[in-house]
């Protein structure tokens, strides 16, 4: 099967570094975007002539893909992007839903009129982005929405673990932030307003309550 795709998914700009460290990025951006969708057939060679470089590299990132869990190689048939499986997802989505709701609590404790502030323009951009139809505008204005709450939390441990699992995060609840959309930034409106007050209870209890709706 074909890995081509719209112009639109081609990665953008090389990052500096290693080349075999770059086109392992370039496929996962590819992947988390879901330009390369859960499924998919990854055939080294069309891979390498997208990405303008030689097999060897795209070989190795896949390798290091497979071991990461974004891509499953199956003998004789080559190499797969990951499909999800509920239970990987369920697993997830507690370890989410913890991360987000201390952060909550966290921010509500120490943000400031500035962090508040941060927040509900991120609120109304997002819902600008809802209401002109921009989907993944607004998946992303999410994504800063979360790292914001937990820049807010001020906990350099707690943002290195959610920042591992962001991808994966991404990745499984896509479809679902698509699909949600005033609801959800509604729900962003509510954290916000539970941070602003200070009100370190409210903001765990609707954080967790956000997060296992997008989870389902």
């Amino acid at each position: 099967m074909s890995t081509e795709s719209p112009t639109s998914a081609v990665p953008g700009p090389w990052r500096p570094g290693p080349l075999r460290d770059r086109v392992h990025e370039a496929l996962l951006d590819l992947i988390t975007s879901r330009a390369l969708p859960p499924g998919r057939h990854l055939v080294e060679s069309d891979l390498a002539r997208r990405l303008g470089v030689s097999r060897q590299p795209v070989r190795e990132a896949l390798q290091r893909l497979s071991t990461e869990g974004w891509v499953d190689l199956r003998p004789a048939q080559g190499a797969f992007v990951h499909v999800p499986t509920p239970a990987e997802a369920e697993q997830l989505g507690t370890v989410r839903t913890l991360l987000e709701g201390e952060a909550a609590r966290l921010a509500a404790a120490a943000a400031g009129p500035e962090g508040v502030r941060a927040l509900e323009e991120l609120c109304a951009a997002g819902e600008r982005a809802v209401a002109a139809g921009e989907a993944d505008g607004a998946v992303a204005l999410a994504a800063r929405f979360h790292a914001k709450v937990m820049e807010l939390a001020g906990n350099a441990v707690l943002a290195e673990l959610a920042a591992r699992i962001d991808r994966r995060v991404r990745w499984y609840h896509a479809p679902a932030a698509r699909q949600r959309g005033p609801r959800s930034w509604a729900e962003h409106r509510e954290v916000t307003a539970a941070i602003a007050a200070g009100d370190q209870a409210r903001a765990t209890a609707l954080m967790r309550a956000h997060t296992g709706h997008a989870h389902r």
